[in-house]
Order: C-alpha cells, then sequence, then structure tokens
C-alpha cells in the first residue's frame, strides 16, 4: 500500500490513481476471469480483490492493520463462488469493487474543496462502472491522459462523411462503438449532448470535452496542437503566472 507521503493530493493524480485501481480490477473481471475465478477457492480464508497504482490486481487476505491505511475491499468475495451463478458473482464482486475504488479516491480527496470534489467525481463518472464493464460488456478504454500526448491527435478520426472529427475513446482491439455512452458527455462550455456528426476536442489538463466550434477550434487546427488547453484552464495559468 501507498503511505500516507506519497499518496495522490491533486484531483489529476487521484484521477490517475482511480483509473489505474479500475483497470486492474476490470483486468481480473474480464481478460484475467479464469486465473482470478480459480484463485477465489472458497476453502481459503477471507479474500479480497485488489486493484493497484500501477494497473495490475491480486487476490489476498486484508490488511492486517487496524484500522487499515486505505479502506479495504469488501471481504470474503470468495465464500460465495460457488454458491452462486458465475455471471451472477462476478457481477456481485464489481459493484462492490464499484464502492471500494469510490471510497479510495474520495478518501484521497478528503482534503478537497467543494469544486475539486465534484470535478472529480464528474472525471470518474464519466468513465463506465467496473459493473457496467462485467455485465454489459463496455470494455472501452479509458480516454487519453496528459501523459498520452495530445487528445486532438491521438484519437482522431475520419466519419462516415469524410470529415474529420475526434472520437471520444481510443480505438484499440477492447474498443467497443457505444453511442449512448457517448451521448452522456457534455460540451464543458455550451453544456451540449455529444453528436457523432461534431468535431470534438478533450481538453488535456481537466479533461473535460468541448465542441469545437465552441472553443474556435477547427479539425485542421487541431492536429498542430501537442497539448490543448481549454480557455478556463489557460485563464486559470494566466492567472497563477
Amino acid at each position: 500500500m501507498a503511505s500516507i507521503d506519497s499518496s495522490p493530493r491533486t484531483v489529476e493524480d487521484i484521477f490517475k490513481d482511480y483509473k489505474a485501481r479500475r483497470s486492474g480490477v476490470v483486468q481480473a473481471l474480464t481478460f484475467d476471469v479464469d486465473e482470478f475465478y480459480a484463485l477465489c477457492d472458497p476453502e481459503k480464508e477471507n479474500l479480497c480483490l485488489y486493484g493497484h497504482p500501477n494497473g495490475s490486481w491480486h487476490v489476498a487476505m486484508p490488511a492486517e492493520e487496524v484500522p487499515p491505511e486505505l479502506p479495504e475491499p469488501a471481504l470474503g468475495i470468495n465464500f460465495a463462488r460457488d454458491g452462486m451463478n458465475r455471471r451472477d458473482w462476478l457481477a456481485l464482486v464489481a459493484v462492490h469493487s464499484d464502492s471500494w475504488l469510490l471510497s479510495v479516491a474520495f478518501y484521497f480527496g478528503a482534503s478537497l474543496n467543494r469544486n475539486d470534489r465534484k470535478r472529480l467525481f464528474s472525471m470518474i463518472n464519466d468513465l463506465p462502472t467496473v459493473f457496467e464493464a462485467v455485465t454489459q460488456g463496455k470494455l472501452v478504454k479509458d480516454k487519453p491522459t496528459m501523459d498520452s500526448g495530445s487528445k486532438s491527435k491521438s484519437s482522431t478520426k475520419r466519419s462516415i462523411d469524410g470529415q474529420v472529427r475526434n472520437d471520444l475513446r481510443p480505438r484499440d482491439e477492447g474498443y467497443v462503438e457505444d453511442d449512448d455512452e457517448h451521448s452522456e458527455t457534455l460540451c464543458g462550455s455550451c453544456g451540449g449532448n455529444y453528436n457523432a456528426d461534431e468535431f470534438w476536442i478533450g481538453c488535456d489538463i481537466c479533461e473535460r470535452w468541448f465542441h469545437g466550434k465552441c472553443v474556435k477550434i477547427t479539425p485542421a487546427k487541431a492536429e498542430s496542437i501537442k497539448q490543448y488547453k481549454c480557455p478556463s484552464c489557460s485563464l486559470k495559468k494566466g492567472r497563477l503566472n
């Protein structure tokens, strides 16, 4: 476990930690599900599923510290394994994992102010839950972060009509196109819903998405931007200087 001194403190750091832990849990309950299932032997002691900041996962007994350094996952997930339908059991573990991931994120965010807590939850809420990934097959990858380069370049694709626009998720082998999920994304400027026929661009700082027309960015201009900062984040940086 991470020490208190090394715990993430900013909204961006906490969200990065959340995404990594979530990725590990999703990996365990989907791509590595057979290995995970075998490790949850009902004959063993109380077991928990942990997701780690490096994106890995493991099944182990809970921490012995009282109180624990971090909130603990659901205890004894292995005991119900053989008494339930496999799919239902995985869904149950997924629900408890979602609760644990939120509790860890807001444990780290205890000192955040009201607006930052709201922004943190909004960023988390933009991702499919572990439960959705397990039960609905929404195995989409997370939105690109500051570390993965410019969203405006890495996630650009051509639509059916040939116009260049920004996709809300990068394409890869785990990608599933989901217009219903995309429709929940709102423009950070006008509040309008996502439309696949319109050009969108994501801010590399706050990770919000915008209509290109709302922030006066064209597809051609986006191609030359290495790191896009929305008007709000640009203004904040100007004030700090």
